[in-house]
């Protein structure tokens, strides 16, 4: 293996995606974590024997043996009461007859769930609350569910012959979560599974700053001595403002990061384009007690949260969400299609395939003028022209012109005064984020390698 001491190693760990790189004193040189890609999924998949896989594999198992099947919940025993079936003896010679039975919650269990998929679970990294996550019946802590997708990467740089016994990794400059001490939980989290997964020297270092110092080892003729660095990912949207001295050398004038990403643009749309389709906003008609028809607004309100998170999405298939679909879905009209694609998608399990044919939507249209989200499985066919598509997530754009003028704010300066902007992140490829970058710094926007640059950087 190549003497660790002379070799740089970066990882970032994304919400979406990881990368790795290394960095031999002259050329960085991204690592294959996927075949032919350097590119992976920060994905986990757990089946029924709590055997693990990672990466893109993660996610075809996942997709292969749980979309597309009829979930059926039963409830979860949640202990055992004991009655008195008979009188009790009064002399007390004789025990009391007693029955013991099983106490059901809510239907809870899903009997054939094959294996469970964790994407994006860097977003729970600061929440406190989120201690563990239960994957058939067995408490799994955030820190195990990360550390195979570590333990992946530093395999696959092994293979490339380098020795991990330390690496630079990246942290978005604030983690998700409205504790204060969100970003102090998390990074002990993300050290520990480092740890766990055999990097125990681990250096901690903000995305966004790598990212600018790929882009100065790349193009250390780079006319400009104020740079600002826009990392727009998966998770969060993160910003720096850095000074450079002589040669490469700089200072961090400002940072900033918000919890805006792709996931939440993602989840937008599913809100503003899917939801209508699926029947928010009809009426729901069913008999009451007195056998009197009752009329009233269906309760799409209790759906939505489930619907948004894709991991949970099965728990709809509870008799208190169903029977209200049926029964809209029996009482006919126009509206009853929608109810069908509620029931198709709750039932047959398609919420990743939809979020998934959404991030390819969104993809589409940011290299062309009009896209289909074409949903195949429920059935939904919705054409969007770039424009429309803006307006759909036109309070996410708001979101983040304000992040960059706070940003700019912190440092202290004007956006006249910004000579080089950095673009990059998978959400930076979104044409309204480069028109409003391109209105603030004109001729000063610079598209740095939107995937792979902190990996880059931090090496």
């Amino acid at each position: 293996m190549k003497d660790v001491a002379n070799v740089g190693i970066g990882i970032d760990f994304g919400t979406t995606n990881s990368t790795a790189a290394v960095f031999d004193g002259k050329t960085v040189s991204l690592i294959h974590l996927e075949a032919g890609s350097p590119i992976m999924p920060s994905a986990t998949y757990i089946d029924a024997d709590l055997q693990t896989v990672t990466g893109q594999e993660a996610i075809d198992r996942y997709i292969e043996g749980n979309t597309g099947r009829t979930v059926e919940l039963v409830p979860e025993v949640i202990g055992r009461a004991t009655l008195a079936v008979g009188a009790a003896d009064p002399s007390g010679q004789r025990p009391a007859e007693t029955l013991s039975q099983a106490v059901y919650g809510e239907s809870m269990i899903d009997t054939g769930l094959r294996g469970r998929l964790f994407r994006g679970t860097k977003r729970l990294l600061g929440n406190q609350s989120v201690r563990r996550l239960m994957v058939f019946d067995h408490p799994f802590r955030l820190v195990a569910l990360i550390t195979p997708i570590l333990v992946h990467i530093r395999q696959e740089l092994e293979v490339g012959g380098i020795e991990v016994s330390s690496a630079c990794v990246g942290h978005p400059v604030n983690f998700e979560g409205r504790d204060s001490k969100r970003n102090e939980v998390a990074l002990n989290r993300l050290g520990e599974a480092y740890g766990h997964a055999g990097i125990n020297d681990h250096r901690f270092y903000p995305e966004p700053i790598a990212a600018a110092v790929s882009f100065l080892h790349e193009q250390p003729g780079a006319e400009g001595d104020t740079i600002l660095t826009v990392d727009f990912g998966g998770g969060t949207l993160d910003f720096c403002v850095l000074r450079r001295r002589s040669g490469n050398a700089f200072s961090v004038v400002a940072t900033h990061g918000i919890a805006l990403g792709g996931d939440h643009i993602d989840q937008r749309i599913f809100s503003r384009l899917l939801f209508p389709l699926l029947g928010k906003g009809e009426r729901w008609r069913r008999r009451g007690t007195d056998r009197q028809e009752i009329e009233t607004q269906f309760p799409f309100e209790d759906y939505e949260d489930l619907l948004l998170n894709w991991a949970v999405t099965y728990l709809l298939n509870q008799n208190r969400y169903t029977t209200p679909v049926l029964e809209c879905i029996s009482q006919g009209g126009e509206a009853r299609l929608k109810f069908r694609r509620l029931r198709e998608l709750i039932q047959q399990n398609y919420s990743y395939l939809t979020f998934q044919a959404i991030k390819d939507f969104k993809a589409e249209l940011s290299v062309a003028d009009h896209a289909v989200l074409d949903i195949a499985e429920i059935d939904i066919e919705a054409a969007l022209t770039r424009r429309e598509f803006e307006d759909v997530i036109n309070d996410s754009l708001v979101r983040v012109e304000q992040a960059v003028l706070e940003t700019i704010r912190r440092a202290d300066i004007a956006a006249k005064d910004v000579d080089i902007v950095l673009r990059t992140g998978g959400s930076s490829l979104i044409p309204a984020v480069q028109h409003m970058l391109n209105q603030h710094f004109p001729e000063r926007v610079v598209n740095h390698d939107p995937f792979t640059s902190v990996a880059a950087g931090l090496a």
